[in-house]
């Protein structure tokens, strides 16, 4: 759920990655080529219900589509935090289903801790 009380509070991609950063989040969670999703620096490849997905934000061009973006912070059964970073639209980071089919199946549980 969104908190409308933030929603200006940060307003770019930079500035939210700037953020998890100074609090330890700064590796990402990717999915290869074999549509296989991998934490930074790892060879574990993850299933949906081994991440829970604990805040997401939106970004939104003002001026260019292109610029549409979403990062989700993400937690691994582990304790392991990192992020998962798209751009949507016409252009997506990750071409065909199985990126969107993987990401509705990770649960959500979101996290008071990064409203900020």
């Amino acid at each position: 759920m969104e908190n409308p009380e933030n929603i200006d509070r940060m307003t770019t991609l930079s500035q939210v990655m700037k953020t998890l950063s100074e609090r330890g989040i700064h590796r990402e969670f990717r999915m290869n080529e074999k549509c296989e999703m991998k934490f930074e620096n790892s060879e574990k490849v993850y299933q949906p219900s081994e991440l829970t997905i604990l805040k997401t934000y939106r970004f939104e061009g003002d001026s260019n589509p292109d610029d549409n973006a979403v990062l989700y912070v993400v937690k691994d059964n582990s304790g392991n935090r990192g992020m998962i970073i798209d751009s949507y639209g016409a252009d997506s980071n990750y071409p065909g289903e199985e990126f969107d089919k993987f990401l509705r199946e990770i649960p959500i549980l979101e996290s008071d801790e990064f409203n900020f």
